[in-house]
């Protein structure tokens, strides 16, 4: 390994309530030993992008009801290809290159997962999108 798969590896957080099997398929252990820690170990930058996103759509998702947000959140990610395509390279630069050998001989499942588990992130952390008023005082 190189370096800076090394490094990579290294920064990761452990994450030890996943559990590995035998019998796991290829994608659910890529799922599990790749792509939960690297969304883990990027969740503030994650959470930051989708600030962004929030903003530049004119603040719409701070007027919606919790449920709706959730609803927007899966939306956004699923509908809009930029967000979605950014997403995956925050993602896909954390691999190392063994990993992403690994990735490309099943891409499009694995982009599947990789978002869904985005999704489940960004919507565990909705409390983090509230959107904070400035009192000023007199």
């Amino acid at each position: 390994m190189t370096t800076r798969d090394l490094q990579l590896l290294d920064i990761r957080p452990i994450i030890n309530t996943i559990k590995i099997s035998d019998n796991m398929s290829k994608g659910e252990r890529f799922q599990n030993v790749t792509l939960r820690p690297i969304i883990k170990l990027q969740n503030d930058l994650l959470v930051a992008v989708f600030r962004n996103y929030t903003a530049k759509h004119k603040n719409v998702f701070y007027e919606l009801t919790i449920d709706k947000r959730l609803h927007y959140i899966d939306n956004a990610i699923h509908k809009d290809i930029k967000l979605r395509n950014s997403l995956k390279g925050m993602i896909i630069g954390q691999f190392t290159t063994e990993e992403y050998s690994l990735y490309i001989e099943n891409s499009s499942a694995l982009n599947k997962r990789m978002m869904n588990l985005v999704i489940q992130r960004l919507q565990s952390n909705i409390q983090l999108f509230e959107k904070t008023e400035t009192l000023i005082s007199i």
